[in-house]
This record gives structure tokens, sequence and C-alpha cells, in this order.
């Protein structure tokens, strides 16, 4: 039976690929795991941030396209992405290490079945750093998980509006190095897109894609929007996607694509034959549906939901290793077969990156 496993990777879009490595890489400590192109434009940096191997579900990419505009948030595409950590200590080093790197932070936040911290990447992508708990069964039993619209509390809602208090929640002392109860090796906890019907996405998910719906809730921070949550295995973190649902008379805009946005995310399945399946219901729902796409790393099938976001499904393997030795990941551009052909005339169009070294990170065990 095809079933979706849960997040594969999100793709955005970048100004300046050293920028974008830098801070990834020195600043939140995931390893660069691949400097490629993109495959449908190989004049333009495709970068990859993961763990260590590059497991589905930890893979943060770019292209980088230096002459794009502003992108803006809106109807059709991502708000944030979040990252996991394990708990509120981790959490709340992690507000210390970027405000004593000057890097803008608000929070921490009781989102009711996690807390989080928001910041931005140098692109203004919205980045959140959420914990694996309490977890979504905190209101529900897993029987009803998701069939009841339950509001966010009010006691927490009074708190999370006292500013005063939550700047004051920070680490006592510097986190100059990243600790391994706070490393971010476990890949993204949910990806956030923007729906101007809620209910339109949820039959996408729900009735196409056949995915769990694990919350129905309110957008803490916009009275009078629905945020919803799907995912699998009872809402596990790397599993979740969740989408604000903002009606017509709201007035939000339309996503404006460019630098700090994102291009499409993706879900993971098994293999092959599960993405053929994938693919298979997808055109008899009605959809438009790419061919199956070699990405040297996984294969890959394009859709949309139905407000235009790109939705990939993306094959589990082969992963990361298959040409280049995992001690060496990252550090050479690695071009598929059908483009070495063309590496001088493509090197040549790209200005070139230093690949920082894992070992420079400094996580601490």
């Amino acid at each position: 039976m095809a079933e979706i496993l849960g997040l594969h990777h999100i793709t955005l879009v970048s100004a300046d690929a050293q920028r974008t490595a830098d801070f990834y890489t020195r600043v939140l400590g995931q390893r660069m795991i691949k400097k490629t192109v993109n495959f449908d434009d190989p004049g333009s940096y495709h970068l990859y941030f993961t763990d260590e191997t590059g497991t589905p579900g930890t893979a943060i990419t770019f292209f980088e396209w230096p002459d794009a505009p502003k992108g803006m948030t809106g109807i059709g595409g991502t708000h944030h992405l979040a990252l996991r950590v394990r708990d509120d200590n981790g959490l709340l080093k992690w507000k210390r290490r970027l405000t004593d790197l000057g890097i803008k932070v608000d929070g921490p936040y009781d989102r009711h079945y996690f807390k989080s911290i928001y910041f931005k990447d140098p692109d203004g992508v919205i980045l959140e750093i959420a914990t694996d708990g309490p977890g979504f069964l905190i209101d529900e039993d897993a029987a009803t998980l998701g069939t009841s619209h339950l509001p966010p509390p009010a006691q927490m809602m009074i708190a999370n509006r006292d500013e005063a208090r939550i700047q004051a929640q920070t680490w006592p002392e510097p986190v100059p190095h990243i600790t391994a109860d706070m490393a971010l090796l476990h890949g993204m906890h949910h990806i956030t897109a923007i729906s101007g019907s809620i209910q339109r996405t949820a039959d996408f998910f729900e009735g196409v894609l056949g995915m769990k719906r694990v919350k129905m809730t309110d957008n803490f921070d916009v009275p009078g929007a629905a945020h919803w949550y799907w995912g699998v295995e009872g809402g596990r973190p790397g599993s979740i996607l969740t989408y604000f649902g903002y009606a017509p008379e709201m007035g939000v805009r339309s996503v404006q694509m460019g630098v700090g946005q994102t291009h499409h995310y993706a879900l993971a399945v098994a293999d092959e034959d599960t993405q053929l399946e994938w693919r298979e219901k997808l055109v008899q729902a009605g959809l438009r549906v790419s061919p199956v796409m070699d990405r040297i790393y996984f294969k890959s099938i394009y859709s949309s939901d139905p407000d235009g976001h790109i939705v990939e499904i993306a094959t589990q393997g082969p992963g990361f290793a298959v040409d280049e030795a995992v001690a060496h990941l990252g550090e050479k551009l690695m071009l598929p077969p059908w483009l070495e052909g063309y590496r001088e005339r493509i090197e040549s169009s790209l200005k070139p990156i230093r690949v920082p070294q894992v070992a420079s990170l400094q996580v601490e065990g």
C-alpha cells in the first residue's frame, strides 16, 4: 500500500551561495553534504544541508538565484520551516547562541504541542526551532486525534503576550559551540505553508495523499485563521506538514516567488514502485503531475497543492553517497552524467564557494 513516510526535503531560494553555506554550517551546525547545480538550470548552484549522511527529512536545500527579486510570503507559498531540538534547555541554548551572534530571536513561545523560537536566515527565510514535545496527544487521545477543533488555551495565549517575560527567558551562559543536546541533527520538525481554503487543502492531503490530520486548531498569532496539521505516526516530528488557512475576506496576498521563499517541498516515499503508485493516483485525481525525474540521489515527481504550491514526492534512496565517499560529501562540485560533458562551461559560470569543513563546527559532547 502506497503511503507517505514524512518530510523529505525543502528547497528555498538564496541570493548568495557562500553566505548561505556559512550560515547553515557555522551558525546552525549542519553539514553541507552536496554541492551540485540545479539540474533544470545548470547555471545555478543547488546546495544541500543535512545531518551527517543526508537522511530523508533532514535536507534543507537552496537554489542560488543572485538576480532574483526579494520574495514575499502568501497563499500558495511556505510561511516557515521548523528544525527539531530535543527539549526546552536546548531551545534556550539556541536563543542565547543566536542572540550573541547578533541574530534577532523571537520567543520562546508555548505552542501547546511544542515550544519554539523564531529567527531569519540571511535571505529572510523564517526559521523556527521547535521542541519534540509534549506532542499532539496532550489534548486528544489517539483514537480521536485531529477530529475536533481545539482553540488555543486562553492562559497560554495570555502568557505568549507577556513579551517582557518571554525576552527574559534565555540560557544563563554564552553558548559559543553547539553542544550535543542542542545539535540540530534530527532534521525538520515541520513545514508550515499558507492556504486560501483550509478545507480544500484538507481534501488534497487527506483525500488524495492519504495523510492523517492530527490537529485542527487556530493560528496562535492571527485570530480567525485556521491552523491544521497533518503527519504520520500520530504527528511524529519530521513528518508534520501544517497549513495556515486564510478566508478570502482576510485579504491575504498570493506568494511572490523570489529570494527567501520556498521553491518546493518534498514528501518521502519508500521506493520507485511506491512513487509510481502515487503518480497514478494523482493522475486519476485529475491533477497535473510530472514524469519521474532522476535527481541522482533520489527520484522525484512534482505536482502542486490546490493553491499552486509545488509539492514533490521523492524516494528515500539511493542517497547522497552514490557519487562521493561519506567522509568527503559536499567537498567537490558534483554533476549528473548528462551534464558532465559541460563541466568546464558550468564551472566557469559559477562563483567558487568555500565549503566549511565538518571539523570546524565544533559540536561538543
